[in-house]
């Protein structure tokens, strides 16, 4: 590998003046700045910017570490986080946990031992040995779409109590008795979130002979919302609507139901939840609670920028926002043409 040394021999400067070429260019003369890029250029020198990160103590690269970057939804998340960063002059790395615990861990351990600049972290829980590990490793981090159960650290997430509520009113509101919630893992406190927010809107407004049923999925993707729409055509009475805990849920519930040849909306109402972009270009766009993904992320990525600054006036700040139901075809009946 090609060092600053190799640079400086065969330029025949210093190693301080092959420094300054590269990092400040404007105090070496033109003649010798173009003698040395010269030399770079026919050497194929890189900077180790790792080293010179070890030298200034401290590091220009932030992490994102999400749940599932299957998901858009953490996709947008990053793209947020890394708009914040590029502003600031700063890199971004991005860990997917895939929602493992042992995943989560191993990335955590790997970012402490890299001395990443701080942390934007959607955890599969929010308490852990792999969280408290790393804690004592001093790095600054930031949850995102989840709150800070305490004051240790900032954390950008949405209100999904209200989210979970905002579903299942406009459920109630559009006729639907036999209601079923599609949910993930239970670990996920979003998860819980949502249900509680439905239970809590279903609350407000009792009817008799209402059911709501709760379907449990391993996972938060397609392919669990497929499984878990030919369970709700088991259920009796059948549901006339069905919310999922997120949109690849919903999505996997639309092409069940398709697939067993029944009409969305006409007899089978979907929400999902997030807003991702499949979500409206499904083949019945799909109705479904908006998260604002990518001010998630450069939110918290710049409340980790503001935490390492050198004026160390920061104070953790707890940041929720509030969801938006988007009604698309998947709910939307004509009251003469909606199910009894």
């Amino acid at each position: 590998m090609v060092g600053i040394k190799d640079v400086a021999r065969i330029a025949g400067v210093s190693i301080g003046t092959v420094s300054n070429v590269v990092n400040r260019p404007h105090v070496v003369s033109a003649a010798t700045r173009s003698r040395v890029l010269s030399v770079i250029q026919e050497l194929g020198y890189v900077r180790d910017e790792s080293a010179r990160q070890l030298r200034a103590g401290r590091s220009r690269t932030l992490a994102v570490l999400v749940l599932d970057l299957g998901n858009p939804f953490f996709v947008d998340v990053a793209q947020g986080a890394e708009q914040a960063a590029q502003a600031e002059g700063l890199n971004v790395i991005t860990c997917n946990s895939g929602q493992r615990v042992d995943r989560e861990a191993g990335h955590l351990a790997m970012l402490a031992e890299q001395r990443v600049r701080g942390v934007l972290l959607s955890p599969v829980a929010s308490a852990g040995e792999s969280l408290e590990n790393f804690r004592r490793s001093g790095i600054p981090y930031v949850f995102v779409d989840r709150k800070m159960p305490n004051a240790d650290a900032c954390s950008v997430s949405v209100d999904d109590v209200a989210g979970g509520a905002l579903a299942a009113r406009h459920l109630i509101e559009a006729g639907h008795t036999h209601i079923a919630f599609v949910n993930g893992p239970q670990l996920l406190v979003q998860c819980r979130d949502r249900e509680a927010g439905a239970r809590a809107a279903l609350a407000e407004a009792p009817a008799p002979g209402r059911t709501f049923t709760v379907l449990e999925s391993e996972a938060l993707d397609v392919a669990s919302g497929r499984d878990a729409g030919a369970r709700v055509l088991g259920i009796s009475p059948r549901p006339t609507a069905v919310f999922c805990a997120n949109d690849l849920l919903a999505l996997g519930v639309l092409q069940a139901m398709v697939a067993a040849g029944v009409r969305v909306p006409e007899e089978m109402a979907i929400v999902g939840y997030d807003d991702i972009e499949f979500a409206a270009a499904a083949a019945v766009p799909l109705t479904s609670v908006r998260q604002p993904a990518t001010r998630l992320g450069r939110t918290a990525a710049e409340l980790i920028i503001a935490e390492t600054a050198d004026d160390g006036e920061h104070e953790h700040q707890t940041v929720v926002y509030t969801p938006e139901l988007v009604v698309r075809d998947s709910t939307r009946v004509r009251r003469d043409r909606e199910r009894r």
